[in-house]
């Protein structure tokens, strides 16, 4: 262990594709905007992880009619906040899954330090442990620009970027002839409410993990490659 950070041992005959290897259980944080989805779905495919996103679980909870899925409609019905033990209810039904047998990826959960505790505790009750925690960091200022000057296809989700690709018509996806558009969120106002939310809750993640020796912080500054590289090398063990 160096400065609270552990790195995860792999074994040499770990080959790192898909379904082959050790078992891998991650959280994956980041603000909006490092650029955590595109090393998600990277990393899904490297380490043959199954990816757990607490959205899509939540929405398939709810559409299942599970009772847990009822009890959380019942408060985003009222506009109200999932209570944690809610939400680490759900959380643990999907990760007694059959498909979380060979190793998962919880990206989007937990967000605050009574989830991070809570989540713990149902892993150990599962005799299930984490491996590793990535926390992708980008500067406030890169951020700001990232996400205000982001814009996304109403059709199939593409994203484009002001300050670089575009559609080669304006306000048409170049993949599906959707509408592009600024999302909501990606206002300045907006996207400062989230990154103050950010670092005011979820922050306090990185201090609770990197006690625990789990954490690898990255910087999200440079290349996809680049980053992706480095979580990697992280995840072997690399000096």
């Amino acid at each position: 262990m160096r400065g609270g950070v552990r790195s995860v041992r792999v074994p040499p005959s770990v080959t790192w594709k898909q379904g082959e290897g050790r078992v891998v259980n991650i959280v994956l944080l980041g603000a909006a905007g490092t650029g955590k989805g595109t090393q998600a779905a990277r990393l899904i495919d490297a380490l043959g992880v199954t990816h757990i996103s607490t959205g899509d679980i939540f929405r398939k909870a709810v559409a299942d009619g599970t009772p847990l899925g009822l009890e959380a409609k019942r408060y985003m019905d009222a506009g109200d906040l999932v209570p944690d033990e809610v939400t680490i209810g759900i959380v643990k039904e999907r990760l007694a899954q059959p498909d979380c047998a060979g190793g998962f990826m919880l990206d989007g959960f937990p967000r605050t330090l009574p989830q991070a505790e809570a989540l713990d505790a149902a892993l150990a009750s599962m005799d299930k442990h984490l491996d590793a925690v990535v926390a992708i960091d980008v500067p406030r200022d890169v951020l700001m620009g990232r996400l205000t000057a982001r814009r996304q296809c109403r059709g199939c989700g593409k994203i484009y970027n002001v300050m670089g690709e575009m559609p080669t018509t304006d306000g048409v996806c170049d993949a599906c002839g959707g509408e592009v558009y600024q999302r909501a969120d990606d206002t300045v106002q907006a996207a400062t409410k989230r990154l103050d939310d950010y670092d005011a809750v979820t922050s306090q993640l990185v201090p609770y993990y990197t006690a625990q020796g789990l954490l690898h912080k990255i910087d999200g500054d440079r290349p996809v490659d680049v980053v992706f590289a480095d979580i990697t090398a992280a995840l072997r063990g690399a000096e």
